[in-house]
């Protein structure tokens, strides 16, 4: 299975990527661990990209795409994409990348989440300055107010977990996710899972909706 998951910030998408990469079996690749493993272990790709970074600059798509390759073709028994494609272009380039492959995206799966409940779940989240373990004041809080259970560090709330952050957030991903939205349901690929409640329940009907899937190829 070949999928690119699609979400607002505070839908709970990279839990649920975990979830479904051990249900299924794939490789978990997250574009932002991916960048880091690339440039901590001073890949050629990873200094190039470096170097982009450290002069403030956007690393290139075609530096994205040829570190995204790389470790696709490690996944063998296939993959779940997190935090790309996130432009047309980007989509662009992973399709051709793909085709030249022959092992074509199957479902692009949008975690679909009201904008109020995302915006009630990211202002009340807490991070542990110290681990950087998180908590939610409403769901899940600490066991002593501003503690973390772990360590012990301070609970804080971070810059961008704060209301007005959290609503510009949004409107930059309305704004880049429609187009993108729009791209996957051209070509049949979109599946939308309704992303409020328990974890468990949100991973159900996406195995749910990936089951039907699979079962119709």
């Amino acid at each position: 299975m070949r999928l690119v998951l699609l979400g607002p910030p505070g839908a709970g998408k990279g839990t649920q990527a975990h979830r479904l990469a051990d249900y299924y079996g794939l490789r978990l690749i997250a574009t932002g661990d991916m960048f880091r493993t690339h440039v901590r272990g001073e890949t050629p790709l990873g200094l190039k990209a470096k170097s982009y970074m450290e002069a403030g600059e956007l690393v290139p798509d075609d530096v994205v795409i040829g570190m995204l390759l790389s470790e696709l073709d490690k996944a063998r028994n296939g993959w779940i994409l997190d935090g790309f494609p996130r432009t047309i272009p980007q989509a662009q380039a992973l399709e051709e990348a793909l085709a030249d492959r022959e092992s074509p995206l199957q479902a692009a799966l949008k975690f679909k989440i009201p904008d109020e409940i995302t915006i009630a779940r990211l202002a009340g989240r807490r991070t542990c300055m110290r681990c950087q373990r998180t908590y939610s004041v409403e769901i899940k809080p600490p066991k002593l107010e501003g503690i973390c259970d772990a360590c012990g560090g301070v609970l804080e709330q971070r810059a961008d977990d704060q209301v007005e952050t959290v609503r510009h957030r949004l409107d930059v991903y309305h704004r880049e996710s429609e187009p993108l939205e729009k791209f996957y349901w051209d070509r049949g690929l979109l599946r939308e899972v309704e992303a409020v409640g328990e974890v468990e329940e949100v991973t159900h009907r996406a195995t749910e909706v990936l089951d039907d899937l699979l079962s119709t190829e």
